[in-house]
């Protein structure tokens, strides 16, 4: 089974409209705001209910390979409906290309402070001249009826570097209430460029850009690999976190840069463990966010465990907690299964308030796990907080797979199911439900919208996502739900 999609792939789309609806059970919503100590869900027509946009960047559009597009799930009382955008749609910059790779990955903020979340997407295999594989980024802005238009974002050093926007986050890292946009590359030097808050459709540059360039390895085939973002020291400025390859080392090194008036920086940061993915809350209710880390290895490196494994490391005033870090496995008590090799347990996680009672929750995915006779079907599970809000724990931990009850389908060889997973409140009811990935569905790929029901412990999907659903193409291998900005 292919290994985790959020790393950087390569990218360039285009947009195209599709009007399906899901059907959703009833709700109310006033914003789309957290569930819990974290960062807001994403509302791209600020209707009050969490939107979810996913990625197929190995698309075909219009007879091209790869050139790749993003579909949004928009929220709704009474369900969802989804349009599809690729670079060949009206508004977004650009031309859909062979190996554009658009939606390689995205991220969300309020760009340009109107009130609606705008979306930047990645196409890291475009052309820009005669730069072969340059990449571009681009802001799709948000309006009241969604996603409308785009805006190029500056790269601030063309020659530097090439895939630029393959990794991609925003955070407001200084501290003065505007979203930056932090972009990394995967070739070349090592480096993330921050453009400043204070983007518009005439201004893609923001206010000016940094460079900050973590001590991971550079060189051909290394680079960034994933961006994350909150406030670890509660200092009222995102901290960044950057993933990237350990020198001369198949494995992951990640990096806290804490954030500054001058924003994030090198000064201060600190090596924490490895790991591939990375979420970031108060799973505590100390006031400090905490810092969730996958590490899908057996074995090989410290706290790595045979499936895999996800870590807490606990915020605090200073940073990261040098202490204790907190461990699951699928062999902690309380959680379901039992570790064996190539489960992946951990590759892919989010943190988010499933049952509504104001604490933060986890649901850790483990894409390559067996069920029954059905290899690397993939599976999640669901940790939930304890009753007094002080930390995550493997008791009453839930198991899910496309077999359970409430999830549609069933478990098929390969299928991948977990490889993405996030939590957000779809239908305004107060808690968060679960929008879980399975790219190799058929061969093309899913992804379920689970509604927590009244219960908090138990899910329910009417229908999955397809691409058929989205006016995808089913040529070649879409990996529709590889990755998915909420």
């Amino acid at each position: 089974m292919p290994s985790h999609f959020r790393t950087a792939l390569a990218a360039t789309a285009a947009v195209a409209l599709t009007g399906g609806l899901l059907t959703l059970s009833t709700g109310s919503a006033a914003a789309a705001t957290p569930l819990a100590p974290g960062r807001a869900d994403a509302d791209f027509n600020h209707d009050g209910y969490a939107d979810v946009a996913i990625s197929s960047s190995h698309a075909y559009v219009s007879g091209h390979k790869n050139a790749g597009a993003v579909s949004v799930l928009y929220g709704g009382r009474s369900g969802q409906r989804t349009a599809t955008y690729t670079q060949n749609s009206a508004g977004v910059p650009g031309a859909a290309e062979a190996d554009d790779y658009f939606g390689a990955d995205t991220a969300f903020g309020d760009f340009n402070n109107d009130g609606y979340d705008d979306l930047v997407v990645g196409a890291p295999g475009e052309d820009v001249g005669s730069d072969k594989d340059g990449g571009t980024a681009a802001i799709l802005w948000g309006s009241a009826s969604g996603l409308k238009g785009g805006t190029t974002l500056k790269d601030p050093r063309p020659t530097k570097h090439d895939n630029y926007g393959a990794p991609l986050e925003a955070g407001d890292f200084n501290g003065d209430k505007r979203d930056d946009i932090a972009v990394g590359t995967t070739s070349g030097a090592a480096t993330v460029d921050i453009l400043r808050g204070g983007f518009s459709s005439t201004k893609g540059g923001g206010a000016g850009s940094y460079t900050v360039s973590p001590a991971v390895w550079s060189g051909k085939g290394s680079g960034i690999k994933n961006l994350h973002s909150g406030d670890v020291n509660a200092d009222g400025k995102e901290d960044l976190i950057v993933n990237g390859y350990a020198k001369n080392d198949d494995l992951d090194a990640n990096y806290w840069l804490p954030g500054s008036a001058s924003g994030a920086t090198t000064k201060g940061a600190q090596r924490l463990p490895a790991g591939f993915i990375t979420d970031i809350g108060n799973t505590d209710k100390d006031g400090y966010a905490d810092i969730v880390t996958g590490l899908e290895w057996d074995s090989g490196i410290g706290h790595t465990h045979k499936g895999g494994t996800a870590l807490i490391i606990h915020g605090t005033r200073s940073g990261p907690a040098s202490g204790t870090i907190q461990t699951f496995t699928q062999d902690t008590a309380g959680v379901p299964g039992a570790g064996e090799k190539n489960d992946w347990f951990g590759s892919e996680l989010d943190l988010g308030d499933v049952n509504g009672d104001g604490h933060l929750d986890l649901i850790v995915g483990a894409p390559g796990e067996t069920v029954g006779s059905a290899k690397a079907t993939g599976a999640v599970t669901v940790l939930f907080n304890k009753a007094d809000g002080s930390g995550i724990t493997g008791t009453g931990s839930v198991f899910l797979s496309q077999n359970s009850a409430g999830v549609p389908n069933e478990d098929e060889a390969n299928d991948g199911f977990g490889s993405e997973v996030h939590i957000d409140d779809l239908n305004g009811d107060k808690k968060g439900d679960l929008i879980i990935a399975a790219p190799w569905e058929n061969g093309n790929g899913a992804v379920y919208p689970l509604l927590t029901q009244p219960n908090g412990k138990s899910f329910k999907g009417s229908a999955g996502v397809y691409v058929s659903t989205v006016g995808i193409s089913t040529a070649g291998t879409p990996i529709f739900g590889h990755n998915m900005a909420d």
